[in-house]
């Protein structure tokens, strides 16, 4: 599996981060803030899908799965089939027909 999100190819973004400190007036150099590189990780969930009528095991992204529980739960047809959310479906329309 690669290291992106299998729908939208989101991945590791490099930024910095900051430290809370005020500084002195006119910015002097001993005083200012520390910056230091950092990584911002991209939230993986490992899913199920179902794609030509084959189970296949990919990350999406956390945006993404909460956009096909969205979908599911307006009853727009999502953008990926996740076997999990089938079966909670077909739960959900079993018990609103009773």
């Amino acid at each position: 599996m690669a290291n992106s999100c299998f729908h939208c190819g989101k991945t590791v973004l490099f930024g910095r981060s900051h430290t809370h400190h005020r500084g002195v007036a006119g910015g002097r150099w001993k005083k200012r803030a520390q910056k230091t590189q950092r990584i911002f990780r991209v939230n993986f969930v490992r899913a199920t899908i179902i794609e030509d009528n084959k189970e296949k095991r990919v990350k999406l992204c956390a945006k993404c799965v909460k956009r096909i529980k969205k979908d599911i739960a307006d009853g727009k047809k999502p953008f990926l089939t996740i076997k999990k959310f089938i079966k909670e479906t077909k739960k959900e329309e079993n018990s609103s027909k009773n």
